[in-house]
């Protein structure tokens, strides 16, 4: 990559610069221009009362030496035309610039022979090749046996032999693209630290979160789901709130609309957040959750949050009819172009305990089965499929997420739509070293009779230790038992990261929601995750 440079010395007054360039100072922080050369071109600091500016444009160039500026000689520098170069000396009354091209490239020095190309051409016809480097054959450590060649017509280890072939022959390949981000709320102006979930927090609506969002976008993040932790004086049993236009959800996506125009927001639409009971839906007095009567709250939940500017509803709740119900519901008020993503298979598992303690949503009674999946069921999913489809369905989605690539998989060949994994629950990113003493409470459940050896692994006097990782786990459970791995020097917790998100989306997964999102999207930007 070639780099043309505009450098200025002693200029008092310029004219303005094109619109391809961009001020020197930050086109040093792109990592691409990183390189001493670059850096040695960085004009001296300048002395009191003088002035100087320094301007960058990318353009293609070739690589010379600059004869001029002072009778020096600059290496690696060649005036782009004749005229360019003018007197900077101090003193000189002349509003100075000078043009200069850069590269980046190595020299490679190579002994010429001093042909012509049709002395060359001419030597090569008569056979007189000259002598290439000697070939190397890497031979094997003492003791190997000689045998002959193993008969194989298909070596698959020859398409494995070098990192660059095994790029280009990757099947599965993440990007940032892939990420949904969840992100808890609350009504405060704080974030608070989730017990069950070390290093994770709820974030404030107009605070913590505008600053995470700003960061996720930082590294390529764009698409969000909000999930809220409503106060207890605003839980019911019908779970009105949930379509207040002034609750903290349409109130959220508002504020984000207005700041970040161009991001995707998700939404969860469920109950059980709003209700006191805490379950996705009505509950009867004999303790029966109400199908219909829950969708028609459904329905004016996700009217309300397409009205504060959703991009996609995504209803979790697992009631029959409520993707049809919604769609109806959205079209009638206008809202065509708001999508569904469906939580189509979402099972009663036990790896939820840390998001509902997120959400306060722990049900007061009883438990989800009978809406929620049964985890020993595999061909149920595609009844839920063809439901979901029939009824306008835009985006299916699994839960939980590694546990069920079976699932996502079974989705994947059964359906056109796109298919979405979610990883439940994780532990922080860069607010680990915040909930250290968290970290190794949760650590230590997880170890259960491990409990001696994370002594061991703890400083001085017992304290607890400085974790530098980059998050956790997927659902709660999966993180825990990485985390307790990782503190235990038993697993690299990013390779750990990276590779589950790695088989979520060779599964079959289109997009993930991870609370991952913004440490691998860091990671994959090929900077150091923390």
């Amino acid at each position: 990559m070639l780099e043309r440079v505009v450098i200025c010395w002693g200029v008092t007054e310029m004219s303005q610069p094109s619109s391809s360039w961009v001020p020197l100072d930050k086109v040093r922080r792109r990592r691409r221009l990183a390189s001493p050369l670059f850096r040695a071109l960085s004009p001296p600091t300048p002395r009191q009362g003088s002035s100087m500016a320094s301007i960058l444009s990318p353009a293609p160039g070739n690589v010379g030496v600059l004869r001029s500026i002072d009778d020096k000689v600059c290496v690696g520098l060649r005036p782009l035309a004749p005229r360019t170069c003018v007197d900077v000396r101090r003193g000189s009354k002349a509003r100075p610039f000078s043009v200069v091209r850069v590269s980046n490239d190595q020299d490679v020095s190579v002994k010429s022979s001093g042909l012509s190309i049709e002395e060359c051409e001419a030597a090569a016809v008569a056979g007189n090749f000259p002598d290439p480097p000697p070939l190397y054959k890497p031979q094997g450590p003492a003791g190997t046996p000689v045998v002959n060649p193993l008969s194989l017509t298909r070596r698959p280890r020859r398409n494995r032999k070098s990192p660059q072939l095994r790029a280009a022959f990757q099947e599965t390949t993440l990007s940032p693209s892939n990420f949904v981000y969840p992100l808890f709320i609350h009504e405060g102006e704080e974030d608070v630290p989730i017990g069950a979930m070390p290093g994770c927090f709820r974030l404030g609506w107009r605070h913590g979160l505008i600053e995470e969002v700003y960061k996720a976008r930082d590294v390529g993040v764009y698409s969000f789901v909000l999930f809220p932790k409503i106060p207890d004086a605003l839980k019911s049993q019908a779970g009105d709130e949930a379509f207040n236009d002034n609750g903290l959800i349409p109130r959220t996506i508002r504020l984000l609309k207005d700041k970040y125009p161009e991001i995707v927001i998700y939404t969860d639409v469920a109950l059980d957040p709003y209700s006191s009971d805490g379950h996705d839906g009505i509950v009867r007095e004999d303790g029966v959750i109400m199908n219909d009567e829950t969708v028609y709250q459904l329905c004016k939940q996700a009217v309300s949050q397409a009205r504060a500017g959703a991009d996609v509803v995504s209803p979790s709740d697992m009631m029959d009819g409520r993707v049809g119900a919604i769609r109806e519901a959205l079209d009638a008020e206008g809202f065509h172009d708001v999508s569904i993503m469906s939580y189509t298979a979402k099972y009663a598992s036990s790896f939820y305990g840390p998001f509902r303690e997120a959400l306060d949503s722990n049900p007061r009674f009883g438990d989800k089965k009978t809406y929620q999946m049964n985890p020993a069921n595999y061909r149920e999913a595609l009844v839920e499929v063809g439901a979901d489809e029939a009824e306008g369905a835009d985006i299916l989605l699994v839960k939980p997420g590694l546990p069920y690539l079976d699932v996502i998989r079974l989705l994947r060949d059964n359906s056109a739509l796109p298919i979405a994994a979610y990883q439940a629950s994780y532990a922080g990113f860069n607010e680990i070293n915040r909930s250290r003493s968290l970290l190794v409470a949760g650590v230590l459940k997880a170890c259960g009779d491990m409990e001696e050896q994370v002594s061991e692994c703890r400083g001085d006097e017992g304290s607890a230790p400085t974790v530098h990782m980059v998050g956790g786990v997927s659902v709660s459970g999966e993180y825990s038992m990485i985390k307790a791995g990782a503190v235990l020097k038993m697993i690299d917790e990013e390779k750990v990261m990276l590779e589950s998100l790695l088989c979520l989306k060779r599964a079959g997964a289109d997009i993930i929601l991870t609370y991952f999102a913004r440490q691998a999207a860091t990671v994959l930007a090929g900077m150091k995750g923390k």
